[in-house]
């Protein structure tokens, strides 16, 4: 058995990973790549497989980042399934339609301009027709649910914690006589979230392969009602609004539920709350009609409400662009929530653009944002950003809510594996910017004893039995990692062109000091343009 790390490899998007057993080949899950312009263009690129090849397909969860490129790879050939939970297909029908439309109107955008400059037919990733061929192959299944997805190959669902339907896969294969149990963790959740379970403890493994995310990082430990009670209610004091771009499945329902547990105890006042996302508004509607999936102290809301999870007065959905634009015309203080929840397309970015020059309002980015998306910039402290080709100051209060993450930080993670009865002979450490992914296969290591490898894209473990071995990627074109790295040194020589205006400003006052730290400078910067040029 051998698998080859197609993605999310020291970056947190793009997750993909092919198992081959014997002839046949399975993916477990075939997300999209999200970030700046670097990292999606490798959405573009071709699959390192034939997708005629694969034999199925397993999906952990619905969100784009895990399931977004199954549409291409089914345009592309594939004609087997797609094994996922019941809940996962529901929000699938959701998402990949909506990512499907994106990918329409970005084409369609790239063509008004480049044919007018003679360049060559932009295509769309995949079509909405594409999208929803895609979800005619799904196949879903129950959590604890053991079915055969390949001859000798059985797969079991495990709830997650992270949104709605998420699942951790466990899959036995049967080779040669020996059983290796394999675990992929998908995303792993808070415990303690509100709606969902927490997620379900594992017995062991032979190798688990593991998400890192939070993997160098604690949430903090703090009272998230009160702070966002505060950050209300100060903002509406000065007659502001807080935007809060949001992702459209699990983090817009877990705002809602704390909404309606502040307004039902007087903690904040009865604005307007606006959700301006479509997908949103459906993604809502099936969290509303899936109570076999929520925890006790959900179900006990929705039986006091009569079969009814949320009940808050003066919650207002839209539809339509015409009430998007209208949101901004509306007078007094308001709480809009949009998406993208990284505020790097969408609905949101309207309203940041109307938003976020007012010192009176606020922004709060509840959880984590990749590199190069607005939301990242937003809570290093840009001071001016670039909205649909305009300028914006950014004056308002930013607030980093990272209590709102749905992932499980370090010390959660390894609470979770340390209940495991059968220790992994291996961890392979994925889904993880890569000082995360560093930080947390160290942490493994010291305190489970437990071998740690982190994958870089293209790499591949041979498996027999317990034994594995690595062999490094032989892919030679650039690969995510790399775009990555070089998209973070390129905005590191942005932003050394500002510190250098403001290095020269300190020169009137303390010559000496400024030309120590220009000096200094000077020499960081030498040494990035050596890595950029060495990549």
């Amino acid at each position: 058995m051998k698998i080859t790390f197609l993605g999310a490899t020291r970056m947190v998007t793009g997750s993909c990973y092919l198992l081959e057993i014997g002839s046949k080949k399975m993916l477990l899950d075939c997300g999209m790549f999200q970030g700046s312009k670097m990292i999606t263009a490798f959405n573009e690129k071709d699959f390192v497989f034939a997708p005629n090849d694969i034999d199925t397909v397993v999906l952990t969860h619905a969100h784009i980042d895990h399931s977004g490129l199954i549409p291409k790879l089914i345009k592309q050939g594939y004609k087997g399934p797609v094994h996922c939970t019941k809940t996962t297909l529901e929000l699938c029908t959701i998402l990949l339609p909506d990512s499907a439309h994106i990918q329409e109107s970005d084409a369609e955008f790239a063509n008004r301009k480049g044919l007018r400059a003679g360049k060559s037919v932009v295509e769309p990733l995949y079509t909405v027709d594409d999208a929803y061929k895609a979800l005619q192959h799904f196949h879903t299944h129950e959590f604890g649910e053991m079915l055969e997805v390949l001859p000798g190959v059985q797969v079991k669902f495990k709830v997650a914690g992270h949104i709605l339907g998420s699942a951790i896969v466990e899959v036995f294969v049967n080779e040669d006589g020996k059983t290796t149990k394999l675990v992929f963790t998908g995303d792993i959740g808070q415990p303690n979230q509100p709606i969902i379970e927490d997620p379900e403890e594992i017995s062991g493994a032979d190798f688990i392969i593991t998400e890192s995310t939070y993997g160098n990082r604690v949430h903090k430990a703090y009272d998230k009602e009160a702070e966002l009670s505060e950050i209300i209610n100060d903002t509406v004091a000065k007659g502001g609004n807080v935007v809060i771009p949001a992702f459209a499945v699990g983090r817009t329902q877990v705002l809602l539920y704390y909404f309606q547990k502040l307004l039902q105890e007087g903690r904040i006042p009865q604005v307007p709350i606006i959700i301006d996302s479509p997908m949103a508004s459906k993604a809502t509607a099936i969290t509303l009609t899936n109570p076999q999936e929520y925890d006790e102290e959900a179900r006990a809301l929705y039986e006091m409400h009569g079969n009814r999870l949320l009940a808050i007065p003066n919650l207002r959905f839209t539809a339509t662009a015409q009430e998007s634009r209208m949101i901004n015309e509306m007078p007094g203080p308001k709480i809009i929530v949009s998406a993208s929840g990284m505020a790097d397309a969408g609905r949101i970015l309207h309203h940041l653009k109307h938003n976020l020059w007012h010192e009176n309002c606020s922004v709060i980015i509840a959880g984590y944002q990749a590199e190069g998306t607005m939301g990242r910039r937003l809570i290093e402290g840009s001071k001016q950003v670039k909205i649909m080709g305009e300028d914006i100051k950014v004056n308002a209060k930013i607030y980093n809510m990272k209590g709102f993450s749905a992932h499980a930080d370090k010390e959660q993670l390894l609470e979770w594996y340390g209940k495991m009865k059968q220790p992994p002979k291996a961890f392979f450490v994925t889904h993880g910017e890569f000082d995360a992914a560093s930080n947390f296969a160290d942490e493994l290591q010291r305190r489970l004893g437990t071998a740690a490898y982190i994958p870089q894209y293209g790499d591949s473990v041979t498996i027999n039995g317990t034994e594995w071995n690595v062999t490094t990627s032989n892919i030679v074109t650039t690969v995510p990692e790399v775009a990555a790295l070089k998209e973070y040194l390129r905005q590191f020589e942005s932003s050394y062109l500002q510190y250098r205006t403001k290095i020269e400003q300190i020169v009137a006052r303390d010559g000496d000091k400024a030309a120590g730290i220009r000096k200094k400078m000077e020499k960081i910067r030498k040494y990035v343009d050596d890595m950029l040029s060495s990549l």
